[in-house]
């Protein structure tokens, strides 16, 4: 199994579209750090236009690393899936497109094993794509921006709240939305492999996938009664941001902000339960296909 992964994982660092994602990431976060270092304030103030009348904020002090690492993440997590679908949706298709998949399989290893291998290889590159990800958007902020209190605003109900978070009670939000979003693009790994399974050539998967989480994003925030209850609970799309609730602190009867504290473990529990048997659907699915699939290229 060892052997195969590492096959698989070199097969990954020769491909050029690997590098792609990579670079598309290093340009997006780079040009937002830009364009806030050169005037964050015009966006602060878009923001705070309807409660600055009645809030005292130091925008200066607002935008720092903290706040522009989850304005990033914001952005890119909603792209990301686009960049693990280039590689997880070539995994077999490309094989059979190079005509290769027979001649792996002649070798003493089970459909299973490469499969596994396969998913493992899709697994590694997408947690080093968000290790990349934290990296540029989470500490060359900080070294940018600084650190300070963190701003969050959300909009629940008719409402729009600006919560505030301690600095020394950020970070651990971080590294637990990092392992989250893990877990979400896991999901569209799987899908691709899945889809993967079926195709003879690499774009038919990859566009099927972008397609697929599209226009299932589309229906997650369609916001009409019957969808709302008998639709979205099923979409894996509908949990895709869960992240975010690492950063909606919880408050006591008071209102105060309660440090170390979520304001809904159960929702984060339900939605991570959610994506991880989307996982093990996807994947599970795609192991019964190839196992029985004839091989003809």
């Amino acid at each position: 199994m060892w052997g195969l992964l590492n096959i698989e994982l070199y097969k990954i660092a020769k491909r050029p579209r690997t590098y792609i994602a990579f670079a598309a990431i290093a340009a997006i976060v780079l040009i937002f750090q830009f364009a806030f270092k050169a005037d964050g304030q015009s966006y602060m103030d878009l923001m705070l236009q309807n409660i600055q009348d009645n809030f005292e904020l130091d925008k200066n002090l607002a935008i720092n690393g903290y706040f522009m690492c989850y304005l990033i993440l914001n952005t890119l997590l909603v792209q990301v899936p686009i960049l693990v679908a280039l590689v997880a949706g070539d995994s077999i298709s490309g094989e059979a497109n190079m005509g290769t998949l027979r001649l792996i399989l002649t070798r003493p290893v089970s459909r299973s094993e490469l499969l596994w291998a396969k998913f493992m290889a899709a697994a590694i590159f997408t947690i080093v794509l968000l290790i990349w990800m934290a990296f540029l958007s989470l500490l060359v902020s900080t070294w940018i921006f600084g650190i300070d209190d963190m701003l969050i605003f959300r909009v629940k109900g008719d409402e729009s709240q600006i919560l505030q978070i301690a600095a020394d009670d950020v970070l651990w939000r971080y590294v637990a939305a990092f392992a989250y979003a893990a877990i979400a693009l896991m999901v569209i790994a799987s899908l691709s492999i899945l889809l993967s399974v079926y195709a003879e050539n690499s774009i038919g998967p990859i566009v099927a996938t972008v397609c697929i989480v599209v226009f299932l994003t589309i229906v997650s925030n369609i916001n009409v009664p019957v969808i709302d209850k008998n639709v979205k609970p099923w979409l894996f799309t509908t949990y895709m941001v869960g992240w975010k609730g690492f950063f909606y602190i919880g408050t006591d009867a008071e209102g105060m902000p309660i440090k170390g504290s979520v304001e809904n473990w159960a929702s984060i529990r339900n939605s991570i339960t959610i994506l991880l048997a989307h996982i093990v659907l996807f994947f599970g699915w795609a192991q019964f296909t190839f196992r029985r699939k004839d091989i003809l290229s």
